[in-house]
């Protein structure tokens, strides 16, 4: 699509430049009827639509920009394991056996995606294994403990503890104390799989269209109605999976889920023999404002972090670089080839949202930045919910998200607040 860049994240990116075909969709133009709505197409947009599709279930997928624009498109490629918060933390909440139910899902959706990849052809770039280190020694036993209560209480057996001397040796950096490996997961071309994704539904009979921005989506005499400027989609259900996205476009969903921006650097390919995660597995820190990085298919170095609460993009390639810097002294010298953000939608709790809104409308998003796997599988489960399957969903429903204070409206100058008090807490 040559110099396209998209109007709602900065900057572009190298997935667009290495993903191949990236096919276009036409706008809505005049109105339709279906048995769904999907408002965003990104992972959990697009997957429902090819899973309600698969099913027999007429689907319209009406997305504001282009497939891939938001951070399903931009985001750093890492699987991960479980959910964004440890067992051990949600066992604090939750107890042992709904901890134990949330980490089996996680890891189901985790073969989900890989699987739906494989069956619908889609080359996503997967390499295998997840570094996750700490910047703190004093956090060092606890990924020590991290890695026995999953072998022992969670029956995971892939997750092993790495002192210093090993974490030095796997990163190409001694920036970092200890960790664990995790040789059960690994990371994607995250818009490999959103451009496959949306060929599948496509392939399957659901109606995409892009830039498509949906005015107001109101339940109207039984029937949910979302109008867009030259055409209104009619549907018995709606799903609203704008994530980051919303806006004001529904109150409830935009109480609960706050967009903050995260930003990426790509390197040119690596010097042969660099020891820069010669392994090839991708990197999490334990910052709050948590450093993110891993190397491409082909030896870049992908690296992200600076999470921020505001929308204005600054200067991210100096941003980045100096993060790389301060990581691999050896590569400080290495030029960018792109550099790029989007926005990431959190919840309090990071934790997803996922909630009937209003009637015949539900909204599913605030994957915290650990929704490569999570967002896709709960598209799927939507799927499951409306065609009238096990009802998993319910699962995530029955999370206890705490809404921020004042919604959007106040919430910015808090969150700005917290940010720059945890961003403090991160360097002490």
């Amino acid at each position: 699509m040559g110099d396209y860049q998209s109007p709602i994240s900065p900057g572009r990116s190298w997935y667009e430049d290495s993903v191949g075909e990236r096919p276009a969709y036409r706008a809505l133009d005049g109105d339709l009827a279906v048995d769904v709505v999907v408002v965003g197409g990104g992972f959990t947009g697009l997957s429902a639509a090819t899973h309600l599709a698969q099913r027999g279930v007429s689907v319209a997928v009406l997305e504001a920009h282009r497939f891939g624009d938001g951070a399903s498109g931009r985001n750093g490629g890492q699987m991960n394991t479980g959910q964004r918060l440890w067992p051990e933390e949600l066992e604090d909440t939750y107890g042992f056996e709904r901890s134990k139910a949330l980490f089996d899902f996680a890891e189901e959706a985790k073969a989900h995606l890989l699987d739906f990849a494989r069956t619908q052809g889609i080359d996503i770039d997967y390499r295998p294994g997840q570094l996750s280190v700490a910047h703190k020694r004093r956090l060092v036993a606890d990924y020590r403990s991290h890695a026995e209560t999953m072998r022992e209480r969670y029956g995971y057996p892939h997750i092993a503890f790495m002192d210093a001397a090993e974490t030095a040796e796997r990163l190409g950096s001694a920036q970092y104390f200890g960790g664990t490996r995790d040789t059960g997961t690994g990371h994607i071309h995250p818009l490999k799989l959103l451009v496959g994704s949306a060929k599948a539904a496509a392939a399957n009979g659901a109606k995409l269209f892009e830039r498509t921005p949906v005015l107001s989506l109101a339940n109207e005499n039984g029937r949910v109605r979302a109008r867009t400027v030259r055409g209104t989609v009619t549907a018995e259900r709606a799903l609203l999976a704008t994530n980051a996205h919303g806006g004001g476009l529904e109150p409830e969903a935009a109480r609960h889920i706050m967009p903050i921006r995260s930003f990426i650097g790509a390197t040119e390919p690596l010097p042969a023999g660099s020891d820069v995660l010669a392994g090839g597995e991708a990197v999490d820190d334990s910052r709050f404002v948590v450093r993110y990085f891993r190397r491409t298919a082909d030896d870049r170095l992908l690296f992200g972090g600076r999470e921020a609460y505001t929308s204005a993009a600054g200067e991210i390639g100096s941003h980045i670089r100096r993060m790389i810097a301060a990581t691999f002294p050896q590569i400080a010298d290495l030029p960018l080839t792109h550099a790029w953000g989007g926005s990431v939608g959190i919840t309090v709790e990071r934790m997803p949202f996922v909630r009937t809104v209003a009637p015949g409308v539900t909204a599913i998003g605030g994957f915290s930045g650990h929704g490569v796997m999570m967002a896709n599988f709960s598209g799927r489960l939507y799927a499951e919910r409306v065609t009238g399957n096990r009802d998993r969903l319910q699962l995530l429903e029955d999370l206890r998200i705490t809404p921020f204070p004042g919604g959007r409206r106040f919430a910015n100058p808090i969150l700005f607040l917290a940010m720059t008090w945890f961003a403090l807490r991160d360097r002490f």
